[in-house]
Order: structure tokens, then C-alpha cells, then sequence
């Protein structure tokens, strides 16, 4: 199932949580953007630059780790932080409150063309594995941990998939993808060969491992690279169509084409 819309609402109405209940609209279509309503005494976290507008009775607060209510002590912040370090993300989170009466909102945006999606982490077991980058922003209450694969053989060719995020509570969470999103719901022992760089998330109860990209010939000129990730189920994955490092990578390769057409 793709998923692609100008605008997702979700409506209100409250639930008893360990985490902030928030309400929020996506907008726009390529470039997309998330706009959280906060009531009084309520928050949101983010990744630092990518808040879009707030409004004035939002404060904003940067937190040392992870600004979830679990780490509270210094040595919890300073293992939180490590993880941040470790999976690409700052050392610091943004935590927006809203102080004032009423309701207020704060809208983050994408960093490039794509989508995001929300996930309730209370629907889906609680918890789920993310991409390294793709952490947008989520309510005060979810954890963001690490979750590093166990095999050797992924460790050493997995890509991005070796070190991912463990994104853990029972509040919303909002992730960003490039591209179009498919999710497949893998049956018990069900697999799919993926490029490494394509899955954006997955269910913990999902397994992660590398195979080999076919004959030696195939791996060496294919140009798909010497391995895919095997996923097997059971378990929902989230797939990317244009990963940022396949972007990236277009656009060096067309520059350094084009400075060699003009000689310099």
C-alpha cells in the first residue's frame, strides 16, 4: 500500500498514556510537512533545524539525550546521547511545550522530497526499528534507542541497516522517507530481497540479514551493488523508492559530469 496524500488528519480525542496525546495534520505532497496541536502542558520532540513555525506560546527547550520521562538521571542522559552519537543524530533533542491556553501548534518539515508517516507505537507492539536518519519528530514519552543488528556478515556489508533507530513507547511518532512508501506485511518465514538503503522501518519481530546480489558478474555490473538485505517475516515493513544517499549520489555524479563537459 503507497502512501502519498496532500493532507492527513488525525482527529481528536484523548487517551490515557504514558506519552503526550497529541493531534496532527501532514501537508503538502512532495515536500511535505507535520503540524502538531498541543494543549496546554503538552509537548512535542524534534531533531534540532527542522521546526518550520511554532506558535509564540511555544516554548522551546534543548535536551541533553533523550527527552523522554525514563531518562531522568545524568548517566541515562549521557547512554542516551551515546545512541543519538552513534545512529547519526545530534547530541541534542528540541522539546516544544505549549505554556500558554488553548490549544497552540508547532510544524516540522521534511529535510527532502518525500513522505511521513505517523505511527501510534501503542498499535504496533510498542516499538519499532527505523532508519538511522529517518526520526522526524514524536510526542514527549517515545524513546529514541539503538538497535544495532547481531550478525557479523551484516555488520560488515549491511550499509545503513547495520546501525538503525529503536523508536519505543505509546505515543505518536512521526518518520520521514524519500520517495513513495509501500509497506508489506511479511507472513511467518515470508521474505524479500531489498536494496539495503530502501527499508525505512520495520517491526522488531522482523529479521534483518544480508544475501549476496547474484553471480559475481552481477555483483561486480549490476550496478545494485554486492548485497540486498533479506527480510524475513513475520512483520510489517516500510519501504523507501528514493533513498537520500541514491540522491545524493545522482546529483555528485551529474555535477562532476558537468564540470568535466565544460572542461574545468
Amino acid at each position: 500500500m503507497s502512501r502519498s496524500v496532500p493532507t492527513v488528519m488525525r482527529p481528536g480525542g484523548r487517551r490515557s498514556t504514558a506519552a503526550d496525546d497529541i493531534d496532527y495534520e501532514i501537508k503538502g505532497t512532495e515536500m511535505q510537512f507535520v503540524e502538531i496541536e498541543l494543549d496546554p502542558g503538552e509537548s512535542a520532540i524534534a531533531e534540532a533545524g527542522s521546526m518550520m513555525f511554532k506558535a509564540p506560546s511555544v516554548t522551546m527547550d534543548t535536551v541533553f539525550g533523550d527527552a523522554s520521562a525514563a531518562s531522568s538521571g545524568l548517566f541515562d542522559k549521557i547512554a542516551a546521547a551515546g545512541k543519538r552519537l552513534i545512529v547519526g543524530e545530534s547530541l541534542f533533542v528540541t522539546v516544544f511545550t505549549h505554556n500558554g491556553e488553548g490549544k497552540a501548534r508547532v510544524a516540522f518539515s521534511a529535510p527532502y522530497p518525500g513522505t511521513i508517516i505517523p505511527f501510534h507505537l501503542s498499535e504496533i507492539g510498542g516499538a519499532m526499528i527505523a532508519q538511522r536518519d529517518s526520526f522526524l519528530c514524536a510526542a514527549r514519552g517515545v524513546s529514541i534507542g539503538v538497535h544495532l543488528q547481531r550478525r557479523i556478515g551484516v555488520g560488515l556489508f549491511g550499509g545503513q541497516g547495520f546501525v538503525m533507530q529503536r523508536l519505543e513507547g505509546d505515543g505518536w511518532v512521526f518518520i520521514h522517507a524519500g520517495g513513495t512508501i509501500v509497506e508489506h506485511d511479511l507472513a511467518a518465514d515470508e521474505e524479500v530481497h531489498v536494496d539495503p538503503g530502501c527499508l525505512t522501518a520495520m517491526a522488531p519481530s522482523v529479521t534483518f540479514d544480508i544475501v549476496r546480489a547474484g553471480s559475481v558478474k552481477s555483483m561486480i555490473f549490476g550496478g545494485e551493488g554486492f548485497f540486498f538485505a533479506r527480510l524475513v517475516g513475520p512483520g510489517r515493513v516500510w519501504l523507501q523508492s528514493l533513498p537520500f544517499s541514491r540522491l545524493a549520489g545522482r546529483m555528485i555524479a551529474s555535477g562532476v559530469g558537468a564540470r568535466r563537459r565544460s572542461g574545468d
